[in-house]
């Protein structure tokens, strides 16, 4: 029976290149989006590379629209070898004393609470694999908390890298495995505002990495790669630093 990985938030960036990698890796992988049209077109281009793949649209910080979702899809294969919550973002920037509660609750509902929900609802697919493995998405910010306005943001990141501990001692039982990665800064759409804007502002943050140059989606997916392996079979509740070296800073 073939592997299956669902990989949230996979229409683009980081998220594309791991549904890709995984793919080459043998697995059946499930694209999740809210941009039907760009699924599709992804769909077509793993489907182009030989990759078997699905599309399925919904928001994951919609509790029902994620449990309906992932138990359909767990149905249909009859199992969920690996979960890859990757869907997240900044959501963009507000200092604390100007924040709406209705921003925090968004930041926090598309880093923390989407993790969970698909989580929660992969258990019981995850428990019928051999090789079973959730692995979600932290930040640098986890630990500085973010530069200006980016605070929440940090604040949801760091709760991330909690409840991937918490998840790998509550399924440890089942042989479910549950890691975590922490790309550092990665040169994807996520950053394209201050790329068009303030290109040399961008380049410069290079200068800043140990190893001299910004990260690309496929330095990520190599890793994700190996987190959903059997090669890392006896690795649980670890985050891996994505970050050529910028947590240390030089």
């Amino acid at each position: 029976m073939s592997k299956l990985a669902i990989i949230t938030g996979a229409t683009g960036g980081i998220g594309f290149e791991v549904a890709k990698r995984l793919g080459k890796d043998g697995f059946t992988v499930i694209l999740n989006g809210i941009e039907d049209e760009q699924g599709a077109k992804r769909v077509e281009e793993l489907t182009a590379e030989g990759i078997t793949s699905e599309y399925y649209g919904f928001d994951v910080t919609n509790e029902e629209a994620v449990t309906e979702n992932i138990t359909k899809i767990g149905e249909k294969y009859g199992k969920i070898d690996v979960l890859v919550n990757n869907a997240g973002g900044l959501g963009g920037r507000q200092r604390f004393e100007e924040m709406t509660t209705d921003f925090y609750r968004f930041v926090m509902a598309l880093n923390l609470d989407s993790a969970f929900f698909a989580s929660r609802a992969a258990i019981p697919f995850l428990k019928k694999s051999d090789n079973a493995s959730i692995i979600n998405y932290t930040s640098n910010a986890g630990w500085n908390a973010g530069g200006p306005g980016a605070g929440i943001y940090g604040t949801s990141k760091g709760a991330v890298h909690t409840l991937t501990r918490a998840l790998a001692k509550d399924l440890a039982e089942y042989g479910i495995r549950a890691n975590a990665v922490s790309p550092g800064t990665i040169d994807t759409d996520f950053h394209k505002q201050i790329k068009s804007t303030k290109p040399e502002v961008f380049k410069s943050w290079a200068n800043n990495i140990m190893l001299g140059r910004l990260g690309q989606p496929e330095d990520v997916a190599g890793v994700v790669s190996f987190l959903a392996s059997k090669d890392a079979a006896f690795i649980t509740a670890e985050t891996i630093q994505i970050g050529g070296g910028q947590a240390l800073g030089i």
